[in-house]
Parts: C-alpha cells; sequence; structure tokens
C-alpha cells in the first residue's frame, strides 16, 4: 500500500496515543513521517522503532509546539530532512478538567498555550512550506458537541480549533492546502486511561449515547487522518469531521 508514497508528514505529539497511531499509520502508506514529542522521548523512539521495523522511515524530533523557535525549528528539520512537506497533523494537545470555582489563570494558558497557540505557530511554521495538495489535519474532539461538565477550558481550545479550521481552510485555499479536523469521541489510549476515564460513569454514559455502542480505538482514528492525507479527499477542506460512533 502506498497511497502517500513520496509525502513527507509532521505529527505534533505523537509519542502516544492517537499521534503515535496516526504517525504509524501514515508510514504505513509511504509517507515520511517526522514524529513529534515535548517530553516523552522514549516513547517516540518506540513509535520510531516500530515504523522502522515495518519498513517505513520516520523520525523522533523534540519541540514544545507553544512556543515559536520549537515550532519553527520542527518543521525546519523536517525539511532539512526528507526535503519537503505535504502533510502536517496539529495532535498536540493537554487536557485537565476542572469547575468553574477551580480554574486559575495558569490551568488556563497551559491549556490553551498548547492546544491552541501551538496549533497556530506550527500551521504558520508549515505554511511555508506546503504547496499544492498540501493538507493540515487538526485534532479536535467531540467535547465541542456534547460541552460536559467541568470541561470549560479544554472545551473552549476545541471549539477555537473548530473555527480555526474553518477559517485557515479560506485563508490557505488560494495556495491549495487543505485544512480539516478530525473530531474524535472518547478513545481508548494511555492518557484516558492514566486520566481514570476507562471503566468510570463518563465511559458508561457515553458509551450509552453511542450509537455502535463503545468508545472509539486508535485504529479508529488513524484511516481517517490517512485520507484526509492523500489525495482521495483533495475536494475537501474546511471540514470538520466527528469521528466518535454515532454520538452527538
Amino acid at each position: 500500500m502506498s497511497k502517500l508514497k513520496g509525502k513527507v508528514a509532521v505529527v505534533t505529539g505523537a509519542s502516544k496515543g492517537i499521534g503515535a497511531g496516526i504517525a504509524k499509520a501514515l508510514a504505513a502508506e509511504g509517507a515520511s513521517v517526522v514524529v513529534n514529542y515535548a517530553s516523552s522521548k522514549a516513547g517516540a523512539d518506540d513509535v520510531v522503532a516500530a515504523i522502522k521495523k515495518a519498513g517505513g522511515t520516520a523520525v523522533a524530533v523534540q519541540g514544545d509546539v507553544s512556543k515559536a523557535g520549537d515550532a519553527q525549528g520542527l518543521i525546519d528539520i523536517a525539511v532539512k530532512t526528507y526535503g519537503h512537506l505535504d502533510v502536517l497533523v496539529n495532535n498536540s494537545g493537554v487536557y485537565e478538567f476542572a469547575p468553574i470555582e477551580s480554574i486559575t489563570e495558569e490551568h488556563f494558558h497551559r491549556i490553551f498555550n498548547i492546544n491552541v497557540l501551538g496549533v497556530l505557530l506550527t500551521t504558520q511554521a508549515a505554511a511555508k512550506h506546503l504547496g499544492q495538495g498540501g493538507s493540515i489535519i487538526n485534532i479536535g474532539s467531540g467535547v465541542t458537541r456534547i460541552t460536559p461538565p467541568n470541561s470549560a477550558v479544554y472545551t473552549a481550545t476545541k471549539g477555537a480549533l473548530d473555527a480555526i479550521t474553518g477559517v485557515l481552510s479560506r485563508e490557505l485555499g488560494p495556495k491549495q492546502i487543505r485544512v480539516n479536523s478530525i473530531n474524535p469521541g472518547m478513545v481508548e489510549t494511555e492518557g484516558t486511561h492514566t486520566g481514570g476515564f476507562i471503566g468510570s460513569d463518563l465511559e458508561k454514559a457515553l458509551v450509552a449515547q453511542t450509537p455502535l455502542g463503545r468508545i472509539g480505538q486508535v485504529t479508529d482514528i488513524a484511516p481517517i487522518a490517512v485520507f484526509l492525507a492523500s489525495d482521495d479527499s483533495q475536494w475537501l477542506t474546511g471540514e470538520i469531521l466527528l469521528a466518535a460512533g454515532g454520538m452527538r
């Protein structure tokens, strides 16, 4: 399979979870992948090793996307290593739930800096190199549809990402760069396990609202990213794809 043969992709926050799954899936379709990580070098190295073992091409690059220098450096390394850039997956993100009375400036800025500013800075750096047929894929969240309690700041960041996807699809469209978003429902990852979501009352409530009767897996999300990275989706831009088993 070589749907992405010859393409170069950067996946931010790709040391684990959805990002790791997307990086592996893009590589399996022939893309050369830059696996970005902020702090988990071991995790990123494991993803790169798995890609290479499967016959793919990848390199791990450290960088905090909420810092302009790191975001620019990440893109510069991708272009220097592989010669060009075709796909950017803005997957880096953090979540921390808090009731309104517990929200602090630190809580707000930490989540917005990574989830929103990080997307803008990395896209700013990448847009200079993405040419005709380039694809930017933002990883949003189904929380913007269900607006769960205690998630005001996190849900606000993902609502901002929905808006950014629409704005940049229009702004970058004349350059033939497509911008779309995948908004997953709850997905089983290391993060949802450590966060206590798996097996929780919240998971049970979400499953009860999901027509397909389960939470998502990384393997449910990664193929959608492959589709959006490929020429199969060449007529899609500004779309927000809710990948949540029918929950809305």
